[in-house]
Order: structure tokens, then C-alpha cells, then sequence
């Protein structure tokens, strides 16, 4: 602990970010570099606890989770980034996350709200400082490729190329496997690529991870759909053991009057195809889903829904609206949510504020049921229905929705977009390599072991645990090729 005073001493700086209006312009992302005397201090608020709470990873108490899924040495490397010693800070923060890169950007930061710092002021910066330890890493020079010194012989099989397939694939290549990474899509990267928008991570740092991962030795083949155009009979053959890490990718439909409209889309259709079609030509192709000049409304009031506003405010949306069934959350934590867990509070993201300073007000409504579309003579949606309802749980804890009478409003509509949530992963590859499911549909295999029912084929990440973080399909792929390892060797030494 540099400064034993830190905490007191200094109040919590958030990096600067572009104008709200201006950056809805461009596709760039807008997260501005601190300076790093800002930096240095933010680190000096960190307290060096005896019980990190904020890296304390898969703890969990009740149904909350807190700290950080990978355990990252966050009071290491705050406090070596209040020393100035930026290269030993990168060196600990990349002992626990591949992908430091990945997370600075995009993970809601649960080791935030478990610091202790937290109890009664604004916790430590944690993700700021993540953020820009990684990018001067980058800047010096400091990260190059470092391919393993020995071979082992072995051959694995990644299925999928999202955070758990390159986290595992990293992993086990540095163990001295000889790794092939199969994507189905035309980019590696998964929904690092085609599931969040270019401004909040760009494909181009995507691929500057990957390169450095090529250049470790790991092979990367896109465009190969296995099942249909590699057998898993082939895969088992060539490979001594095999990674599903195919994420959750089967979307939740809505069954509603209506439904069969043209102009209604499942959210992440609309946010690969137009990222797709940025990175093919910058839209000049138009071959993507365009929000420009419709009246917007986004089913869901998750993450994913917010990355179909901030989308949708760039093409030029005559209005954006988002639909949240749940009430709106209370700004500060609720009995039930107390410190350490996940703060579950209200919050306004940056699609919010986007959309705020282009239309002239927050575009989120709550407690609203969907309960029919209305389309034209041409089959086209033209408007939305909805009842306001309330939400309380039976006594075996499922939710009940009670409608409101007399709440009935009629909404324009031009586009509609799904973004309530996924039911599992696709079955195709699943299925030809004959691995059980949950009752829930995920893959069957036990958290901490990774192994399916079939000996020598691992699971992990969203395909295994559900819909989740980032950060988490981090952990599970380095954890799946510990125990991968294991299985090949006898034994491991990845953590």
C-alpha cells in the first residue's frame, strides 16, 4: 500500500470520454487516455485490503456473485501503477487475464463493486487503471509474441473463437499444444467481433490480439461450420481432445400477435450484420439492417439492448425507444444487494447518454408488456402495443407478471428489435459430438472439470454456464484448458 491515506486523501476520476452528440457521428471509439499522473493517484486510492473482496472471484453468497472471475492481483498492480512501475503492473495484471484489452473495455466491472472502498464512497478505478496498464503495454512495445519453447505433440480443437475458445486456445498453446481454432464466421473474435459494436471494441484490437496468438503458433481457421463442413468423427480422429466454446447463441423469441412482420429482428442480426457490413465497406454495401429515418423500439432492457441504441443512434433513427418489463432500478443498493455482491442499481449507460443528447431524453420506459404488432397491407410493422405490468415473485421464487389496467399505449414502430436474452447453444455441433445437455439445455459438464459426457471433450464458457460476462467466458476457457491439459498430460501446471 504506496499511500496509506490514498482512499481519503483523493476522490474517484473517471477517464474522459468524446461528447455524447459528437461521437454518434463515427463509429470510433471514444474512451480518452488519462493522464498518467490522474492514474497514478487513482491507484493510490486502493487500500491493499487484508481480504481483497474485489478479486475474490467465484465467491458467491446467496444468489449474488462478487470481485473479479479471473482473480486479477488488482491491489498488485495499483499500487505498482502508483509507483510508476508500468511494466511490472502489466506482467500481474496478464498472470491472472489474457485479454486485459477485452475487459478494460467491456466488462461492467463487478470488482468495482466489491471494494471496499465501496462501503461508503465511490470504490477504486479499477477498470480505468485495467484499461490503460494494457494500452501502454501496447504503446512500449512491451507485449510481443512469446510461443512456448518445447512441443508437446499433442493436438486440440477449439470450437469457436469468442472469449472462452481464445482464452483456452491461449492457454493451452502456451502449455506447448498444437492448436487449430475453428470459426464459422468470417472473422475470429466471436461476439468480440460481431456481437458488441466497433465503438465500444473495435475489431481492429480484436485483431491485434489474434496476431499476436498466430504468431504464438495457434491456427486459426474461419469460414469452417463444424458439423457440416469438418465431421466431429474427423475432429476426434486429428485432435486428442476438443474445447466447445460456441457461446449461447440461440435467441429468445417473443410470442406475440404480429410476430410474422417484416421489421422485426432478433437484436444480435442486427448488430453482426451491421458490423459485418462496417468492416466489409463501411456500409457502402447496405448490406445490413438500417435504423435510418424509422422509429425504433428495442425489446429488452439489458446490455444487449443498449448496443442496438448505440447502433441505431449512428444510422440515423427518427426515434429510439427501449422497452424494460422490470421496473426501474433504485440508485442505491437494496437490503437484499448489499457490499460485496454485484451492485444492482440504475444505472445510465452510453448508449443512454447518446441517445439523451440526439432525441432530447432517455430512451428507456419500464414495466411494459409487449402484447401485439400492427403492420400494414403490405406486411410491414407499423406499430407496437403494450400494458404496463408489475412484477413479483410466487413462493418458489418465479416470477409473476400482473397487468395494470387502464396502462394500454400505442407505440410507431418501424423496427423492432429482440434483445431479451438467449435460450442455450445452437445443438448442430452438440449434437454431432453426442454431448448431453442440462435441463436448462447448456452443455453437461461440471464447473470446475469442463469435461462433457464424451472423455476428451470440454465445454466452456456461455455454452456451459449460460448467458454471461465476458470475463466470465475468460475464466472458464482458461480453466477448461487446465483441465484439458490434465487429460492430455497427467497433469498441468496452467493455473
Amino acid at each position: 500500500m504506496g499511500k496509506q491515506t490514498g482512499f481519503i486523501d483523493y476522490t474517484r476520476e473517471n477517464p474522459s470520454k468524446r461528447d455524447p452528440f459528437e461521437r454518434t457521428k463515427n463509429w470510433q471509439e471514444f474512451q480518452l487516455l488519462m493522464p498518467e499522473s490522474s492514474l497514478r493517484t487513482q491507484g493510490a486510492r486502493c487500500m491493499d485490503c487484508a481480504i481483497p473482496f474485489c478479486q475474490a472471484g467465484t465467491d458467491m453468497i446467496g444468489s449474488g456473485e462478487i470481485g473479479c472471475p479471473v482473480y486479477n492481483l488488482i491491489p498488485e498492480w495499483n499500487d505498482l501503477v502508483y509507483h510508476g512501475k508500468w511494466k511490472e503492473a502489466l506482467d500481474r495484471l496478464h498472470k491472472t487475464n489474457n485479454f486485459p484489452e477485452f475487459t478494460g473495455r467491456v466488462c461492467p466491472a463487478p470488482c468495482e463493486g466489491s471494494c471496499t472502498v465501496a462501503i461508503n464512497d465511490d470504490p477504486v478505478s479499477i477498470k480505468s487503471i485495467e484499461y490503460h496498464i494494457i494500452e501502454r503495454g501496447f504503446q512500449e512495445g512491451w507485449i510481443v509474441p512469446e510461443p512456448p519453447q518445447t512441443r508437446t505433440g499433442k493436438k486440440v480443437a477449439v470450437i469457436g473463437s469468442g472469449p472462452a475458445g481464445l482464452s483456452a486456445a491461449a492457454q493451452l498453446n502456451k502449455a506447448g499444444h498444437l492448436v487449430t481454432v475453428f470459426e464459422r464466421d468470417d472473422r475470429i473474435g466471436g461476439l468480440l467481433t460481431y456481437g458488441i459494436p466497433d465503438v465500444k471494441l473495435a475489431f481492429g484490437i480484436v485483431e491485434r490480439r489474434v496476431s499476436l496468438l498466430e504468431a504464438e503458433g495457434i491456427e486459426f481457421k474461419t469460414g469452417v461450420d463444424v458439423g457440416k463442413d469438418v465431421t466431429a468423427r474427423e475432429l476426434r480422429r486429428k485432435y486428442n481432445a476438443v474445447i466447445l466454446a460456441t457461446g449461447a447463441t440461440k435467441p429468445r423469441d417473443v410470442d406475440t400477435e404480429g410476430r410474422e412482420l417484416t421489421g422485426i429482428h432478433y437484436a444480435m442480426d442486427f448488430l453482426t450484420a451491421n458490423t459485418k457490413s462496417l468492416l466489409n465497406s463501411n456500409h457502402r454495401d447496405e448490406n445490413y439492417i438500417s435504423a435510418k429515418g424509422k422509429h425504433v423500439v428495442v425489446i429488452g432492457g439489458g446490455d444487449t439492448g443498449a448496443d442496438c441504441i448505440t447502433t441505431a443512434v449512428r444510422h440515423g433513427a427518427a426515434s429510439i425507444t427501449q422497452f424494460d418489463i422490470n421496473k426501474q432500478k433504485s440508485d442505491v443498493r437494496e437490503p437484499d444487494n448489499a457490499w460485496p455482491l454485484f451492485p444492482i442499481v440504475h444505472n445510465v449507460e452510453d448508449a443512454h447518454k447518446e441517445s439523451e443528447a440526439v432525441y432530447g431524453s432517455d430512451p428507456r420506459t419500464y414495466k411494459v408488456q409487449t402484447t401485439k404488432f400492427v403492420g400494414d397491407k403490405e406486411g410491414n410493422v407499423r406499430e407496437l402495443h403494450t400494458i404496463q405490468v408489475e412484477t413479483s415473485f410466487d413462493e418458489n421464487g418465479h416470477k409473476v407478471r400482473t397487468v395494470i389496467p387502464g396502462t394500454e399505449q400505442v407505440w410507431k414502430a418501424d423496427l423492432i428489435l429482440l434483445a431479451v436474452g438467449f435460450t442455450g447453444p445452437e445443438e448442430a455441433v452438440l449434437d454431432s459430438l453426442q454431448v448431453e445437455r442440462t435441463s436448462r439445455q447448456t452443455v453437461k459438464a461440471e464447473y470446475g472439470k469442463y469435461e462433457t459426457t464424451q472423455e476428451g471433450v470440454f465445454a466452456a464458457g456461455d455454452n456451459r454456464r449460460g448467458q454471461s460476462l465476458v470475463v466470465w467466458a475468460i475464466h472458464e476457457g482458461r480453466e477448461a484448458a487446465r483441465e484439458c491439459d490434465r487429460f492430455l498430460m497427467g497433469d498441468t501446471y496452467l493455473p
